[in-house]
């Protein structure tokens, strides 16, 4: 990965204290898997960016293997990967995501 993209990667990860990468936005996702973290993420009283994996498959792709993660949605809180779906739920039922998206 180029360093330009490095940095327009995390520039995107960073364009909100949360960030989530989804199918979809989140007033539409339109994946199960990115409706699920859309959903758990509405539980909290947290403002949060959000990518339309399907605008930029570029970025998409670049964000992908900057994380090391192939598949979204994709969970960001303070530039960090979080997971996605099962791990975003988990952590949801557990409190682990409360205490992240609320510190």
């Amino acid at each position: 990965m180029s360093p330009e993209m490095k940095e327009r990667v995390e520039q995107t990860t960073r364009s909100d204290r949360v960030f989530v990468m989804l199918k979809g936005t989140p007033q539409m996702p339109v994946c199960g898997f990115s409706a699920r973290v859309v959903r758990v993420l509405s539980k909290y009283d947290v403002s949060y960016a959000a990518m339309n994996i399907f605008e930029d498959m570029e970025l998409t792709n670049a964000i992908k293997e900057y994380s090391n993660w192939p598949t979204t949605p994709q969970l960001y809180v303070d530039g960090e990967l979080v997971g996605g779906c099962d791990i975003v739920e988990e952590m949801d039922s557990t409190g682990e995501l409360k205490a992240i998206l609320n510190p």
